[in-house]
């Protein structure tokens, strides 16, 4: 099989690793410009172009994966398939069109649920037990295609959306070989998705980690899961922000306010919730280093009876 392949980030890394390992020709590799990044503005690579690099593939980087100089040369590949792994543009009928046989793309739930850029963390921020894969026909709509294969994966206690997202895509790139086999045999059976039961999961932005501490403690928690390793979420101590990466919860009741720090502990810091209490495992104050509860005490002012939320709310 003739393959082009469209990736970016890291979770789309195991897929392009088990192709180049298979038997089918990877054309080329399409993925997104290189781009400034991190505080000094180096020009940053994506992933899948470092991989693809080692390997000797063709890397192509359009801005614009569906405007006319990238049409012509997709054209000019003349790929018997498009496979599509978070790669971050949205694509048109005329791209999609190309491919002898068609696009497909492997999305990190089970669809219908969770379209869209950040599937992972809002089904950890929403408390789900269970996620998965999905691998579609894709039509212009975005994670709207017929369903080609799934595969449900549980979702443990302790997962963050890195540790899920690691599981996922190494699940994925055995999952994508399994798809295009069945392509290859034409064994495939196209399931519609309900669009009754879509739920969407749009890009996460840096003010989504903004803790509100009248909402429920397992809420918190799962937020701060969701939101690990980015963009992280964060509350505000002495007008300075305070980034949580690691937390527990505990159901005891409390008729304190919320975001008041009520002991400081071995295990973690206690604070109030709207219900129930957090307790902050790791954190990580404005200008310094990620530290566990035991090293932040020793290097900072934090009593109880103080409160953690927006800057010079108190």
């Amino acid at each position: 099989m003739k393959i082009v392949f469209f990736g970016s980030s890291d979770f789309a890394v195991p897929s392009l690793r088990n192709l180049l390992d298979s038997p089918h020709e990877v054309l080329a590799v399409v993925t997104q410009p290189d781009r400034k990044k991190g505080r000094h503005l180096k020009v940053s690579q994506t992933p899948v172009k470092k991989l693809s690099s080692k390997r000797g593939i063709t890397i192509y980087q359009p801005e614009n994966a569906k405007d006319t100089e990238s049409l012509k040369y997709l054209e000019s590949l003349r790929a018997d398939l498009f496979v599509v792994v978070a790669f971050g543009q949205i694509f048109s009928k005329s791209v999609l069109n190309i491919p002898k046989i068609y696009s497909i793309n492997l999305h990190a739930s089970l669809l219908p649920k969770y379209r869209g850029a950040a599937p992972v963390s809002r089904a950890i921020m929403n408390g789900e037990n269970r996620t998965g894969l999905s691998i579609i026909r894709m039509n212009e709509r975005m994670d709207a295609g017929d369903i080609i294969l799934q595969r449900p994966v549980g979702i443990e206690e302790k997962d963050t959306s890195e540790t899920l997202n690691r599981k996922l895509s190494d699940l994925g790139g055995i999952l994508l070989l399994d798809a295009i086999r069945f392509i290859e045999q034409d064994r495939i059976t196209f399931k519609k998705q309900d669009e009754k039961k879509a739920t969407f999961a749009p890009k996460l932005k840096k003010e989504d980690g903004l803790i509100d501490w009248k909402k429920d403690a397992l809420k918190i928690h799962n937020m701060v899961r969701g939101l690990t390793p980015w963009p992280c979420a964060f509350t505000f101590l002495n007008d300075k922000m305070l980034k949580i990466r690691k937390t527990d919860v505990s159901p005891s009741p409390d008729k304190s306010e919320p975001g008041e720090i009520l002991d400081i502990q071995k295990e973690g810091l206690i604070v109030a919730c709207g219900k129930g209490l957090l307790i902050i495992k790791e954190l990580q104050l404005e200008g310094a280093k990620m530290m566990d509860i035991a090293s932040f005490v020793r290097g900072h002012k934090i009593e109880k009876g103080m409160f953690l939320g927006r800057p010079a709310c108190r």
